[in-house]
């Protein structure tokens, strides 16, 4: 079957390129005109109604065909239609990261494919296949046809069925990897590269800072500087396990009278040891007498008048007793270095001893919101509409262990921008918008004036290409920034690919386990990057969710995870890399189990 045509690849993604366009949150038209204000982006609003789109032109197939220039489905246009804003490849032709749909698109209101419309699942915690990288697959895209190709209803039926016949090819347009695409940045670097550099730039600067001593109130979430060694036996002596009879010999034992017997607690008393054939009433936790051979619980066993003590079951040497040293020995390595420091390792080193523990410092985040067109509170109105990334960032960050230090909202302003940037004694700055080469985009600008060096200046991935990360010498240390597109799941992309990195090599913790899903649904890609969707993990696949626009949040707000499509999409079945999210499954997440 004939392929899609570069060109046609070229105009679809044209119409939505973040590029051109100021992402300070701007959510709009191709041609600059503001999205709506109710609108869930980071943008000026717009007029209430926005203009009509121009009418539909013939499409190959003798349909119609919209605009890959103007069509009203683009997912930034502020109008999205619920029923093509969707990421699969079996739907038609689909934008990548639009919504956009082609020549095939099915009318308005009817089904355009298998899209998940359940409610997401719990977060799954069953088995994962090992990883392999997504980039050993062959590409993929399902794009928009070149006209020269013949509807696929014109096709003989081993072609028109070849995705039936062939489910295990994943990707179906291929294109050479040195081959760039006509709308590719020549100085973005692939997804993988960015996240490569982003940690190798954490772990430089974490190996010169020094480590910290935390008291075990204030460690959790933090990561173990050095490794935690056991700096006694546990137990340090051998301790009744139950409230019961301390025994020595065999049964039947005659009750030592003392009172209430061997408690737990008696600080610089040692029990008398135990003869043959005599037993001693004993708590849980209180130290077993010498020479006691078993401790035998409360409600198996019971003495008679004489003071004879009788077992109702058959009796264990060493039953119920732990004896020093069964978890650990003095010396014993309890966790090794990098550890995160959860409540239960907190409670194992206070169980060994420790007062603090060393530990990795906390990295410190000053958060830089741009954008004249944000509110803070109440509903959008007048071209003005609600920041979502300032409410979403500072517990995001706190999830991968970072201490928020400051939340500013800043005007489009390069002299402002400029100021805070030099205020600011944060070990990292994360900005939203500003990213891309508009005339309020201010973030590069300022960098070049401050002598920044930009480890990452854009990267070959969807949404949120225009993201950055540069290192800003002066202060007491190097800092890092951030800088993320302004549209909502842009801006996470930017956070997954960039700062999450970042953030794990300079907090010392170390990097998940790779791992990888079939996707359950076909998921058009970009012919030229890497794709981020929000899943849903239903069993043991990855259901790829709606609304993944640049400006849309409603998608990862449902999801478990995100999955990493490379160039061109994949068919249904194929695996996937799953990156997990902070809140998945706590601190291990849905890949690590």
């Amino acid at each position: 079957m004939t392929g899609p045509h570069p060109d046609d690849h070229l105009a679809l993604y044209e119409a939505v390129s973040e590029t051109p366009r100021r992402t300070t949150g701007t959510t709009g038209t191709t041609d600059g005109r503001p999205a709506p204000a109710h609108h869930t982006g980071q943008g000026p609003g717009a007029p209430e109604t926005p203009p009509d789109p121009p009418p539909a032109s013939p499409g190959p197939g003798g349909g119609t065909e919209e605009s890959s220039a103007t069509g009203p489905a683009t997912a930034d246009a502020g109008r999205v239609d619920p029923d093509t804003d969707t990421a699969f490849a079996d739907t038609g032709p689909v934008g990548a990261d639009t919504g956009q749909v082609g020549a095939d698109k099915a009318p308005t209101g009817t089904d355009t494919g298998p899209v998940s419309t359940e409610a997401p699942a719990p977060p799954h915690s069953g088995p994962r296949r090992p990883a392999r990288h997504p980039a050993q697959a062959p590409a993929q895209h399902t794009g928009r046809r070149h006209p020269d190709q013949p509807h696929p209803d014109q096709q003989p039926p081993d072609q028109r069925h070849l995705d039936q016949q062939r489910p295990d090819q994943g990707q179906l347009d291929q294109r050479h990897p040195d081959q760039q695409h006509p709308d590719q940045h020549p100085g973005h670097v692939p997804w993988t590269v960015a996240r490569d550099r982003a940690a190798a730039a954490g772990a430089a600067e974490r190996r010169t800072r020094p480590a910290v001593r935390a008291p075990l109130h204030t460690a959790t979430g933090v990561a173990l500087a050095h490794p935690l060694t056991a700096l006694t036996d546990l137990p340090s002596f051998d301790t009744s396990a139950m409230d019961g009879w301390a025994v020595s010999g065999p049964a039947p034992w005659t009750v030592r009278e003392t009172g209430a017997g061997v408690l737990a607690g008696t600080a610089g008393t040692t029990p008398s040891p135990l003869t043959d054939g005599e037993a001693v009433r004993i708590a849980t936790g209180a130290r077993v007498p010498k020479d006691a051979t078993a401790v035998v619980r409360t409600e198996h066993a019971h003495a008679d008048r004489h003071g004879q003590l009788y077992p109702s079951r058959e009796v264990q040497p060493g039953q119920d007793i732990r004896a020093r040293g069964q978890e650990c020995r003095e010396g014993d390595l309890l966790m090794p270095a990098a550890t995160l420091v959860t409540p239960a390792v907190v409670g194992l080193a206070a169980a060994a001893g420790y007062d603090t523990l060393t530990v990795v410092p906390r990295p410190t985040a000053d958060i830089l919101v741009l954008g004249d067109e944000l509110l803070d509170e109440g509903l959008p109105h007048d071209g003005l509409i609600r920041d979502a990334l300032g409410p979403l960032l500072p517990p995001w960050l706190h999830a991968l262990g970072v201490e928020v230090t400051a939340v500013r909202h800043l005007r489009d302003d390069a002299a402002t921008l400029h100021d805070a940037l030099t205020a600011s004694t944060a070990d990292l700055i994360i900005s939203t918008g500003g990213t891309a080469a508009g005339p309020a985009d201010h973030v590069r600008p300022t960098l070049d004036r401050l002598g920044a060096e930009l480890l990452v200046d854009g990267v070959r991935v969807r949404p949120g290409h225009p993201m950055l990360l540069a290192r800003l010498t002066g202060g007491r240390h190097p800092r890092y920034l951030v800088g993320l597109p302004g549209n909502p799941l842009a801006a996470v992309s930017g956070l997954l690919t960039l700062a999450e990195p970042l953030i794990r090599a300079l907090a010392g913790r170390p990097a998940p386990e790779p791992c990888t899903a079939p996707v359950r649904d076909a998921v058009t890609g970009h012919p030229s990057d890497t794709r981020l969707v929000p899943v849903s993990l239903r069993g043991d696949e990855a259901v790829p969710l709606r609304y993944s626009g640049p400006a849309m949040l409603r998608g990862i707000a449902a999801a478990d995870a995100i999955a990493v499509v490379p160039p061109g999409g994949v068919r249904a079945g194929h695996e996937l890399e799953i990156l997990d999210l902070p809140w998945s499954l706590s601190a291990v997440g849905v890949c690590s189990t």
